[in-house]
């Protein structure tokens, strides 16, 4: 009877034991089978990403289940936290092919190709032209495809601007673009950054200059062709103040030579002062009708804040530099 109950109870044990490692089997199995089946999505391939730095991983996968790159967000969270993906996960611009399972997705995110971001420099006082060129030699963009941009109509409306050309309202300064970034891309995000120089209280010093935006960067273009030494903007801008105070010709060079420019090295000659053009500041008295380049923040703020004093005149004085005089 006692061996009977034995193994009666062995048998029963054994089958506990049966029954368990078959659940867990199974639980496993259906595991395996969520985290590495693929996942496929309709959008084209490959879908990219960017993680901004100092983006929480929950933040990515939240973009992710938004545009239904994955159907689950709790699964790619457990994955995620079993290759504690949290702490791993580098800022960049990720490339994520179809058909990925969760185990392959997270994989990418923590191992996988990050796509580095190039570096360009547009200098300030920068024609359009020479940013297209830049752009072309930088990142491989079509520079007419920049130029034909730069003066389409519903482009450039499509920015929130009345203008006819966006030169003069792209900021110049180092940025950093991913390859195959687009130019309308590239030209939103130079024009975002010229957006973000005109504070409220930039608005209210134009106020206060009775100054249209178009006029301060006009002038502040103006002043960055007349020099490269940021320390006399301010100086210059006072001549050019003055000067429009009293209806006096700006006969400033660097408006003559935006109307010769490409040609032999922007030297100025005196028949080029006679071009009838409402941009040649010899001819016609006032600002031109729009910047003559994309000017920086250093000449906008001259062109705000103007050195004060009586200077009316000013000559190079072979330093780089430019002497000052009232007559």
């Amino acid at each position: 009877m006692t061996t009977q109950k034995i193994s009666a109870k062995q048998i029963f044990s054994r089958t506990q034991i049966y029954i368990v490692a078959l659940f867990f089997v199974f639980v496993l199995a259906v595991l395996l089978f969520t985290f590495f089946s693929p996942n496929y999505y309709e959008h084209e391939s490959p879908y990219r990403i960017d993680i901004k730095r100092g983006e929480s991983l929950t933040n990515v996968i939240d973009t992710l289940y938004e545009h239904k790159i994955i159907p689950s967000k709790l699964k790619m969270k457990i994955i995620s936290f079993l290759y504690g993906a949290e702490k791993k996960v580098k800022a960049g611009r990720y490339d994520i092919p179809n058909g990925l399972s969760y185990v392959k997705l997270v994989e990418i995110l923590v191992n996988g190709s990050i796509t580095e971001q190039v570096s360009v420099t547009l200098p300030e006082g920068i024609w359009q032209s020479e940013i297209a060129q830049i752009l072309h030699e930088k990142l491989d963009i079509d520079s007419s495809r920049v130029i034909g941009l730069s003066t389409s109509r519903s482009f450039i409306n499509s920015l929130g601007l009345n203008a006819k050309s966006l030169e003069g309202y792209l900021l110049p300064e180092t940025y950093y673009f991913y390859p195959h970034s687009t130019a309308e891309e590239i030209l939103r995000k130079l024009k975002l950054q010229m957006d973000k120089v005109f504070t409220p209280e930039i608005e209210k010093r134009m106020a206060e200059l009775k100054m249209t935006k178009n006029q301060i960067l006009t002038l502040a273009s103006i002043i960055d062709g007349e020099s490269n030494m940021i320390p006399e903007f301010k100086t210059i801008s006072g001549v050019y103040h003055n000067r429009l105070k009293i209806g006096m010709a700006l006969q400033a060079d660097p408006t003559v030579q935006y109307l010769i420019r490409d040609k032999r090295k922007n030297k100025v000659l005196k028949k080029d002062l006679l071009i009838d053009s409402k941009f040649n500041t010899y001819k016609y008295p006032g600002l031109p009708p729009a910047p003559i380049n994309n000017p920086g923040k250093d000449a906008i703020m001259a062109a705000l804040y103007p050195e004060k004093h009586k200077y009316l005149f000013f000559v190079a004085n072979g330093s780089g530099g430019h002497s000052y005089s009232q007559s």
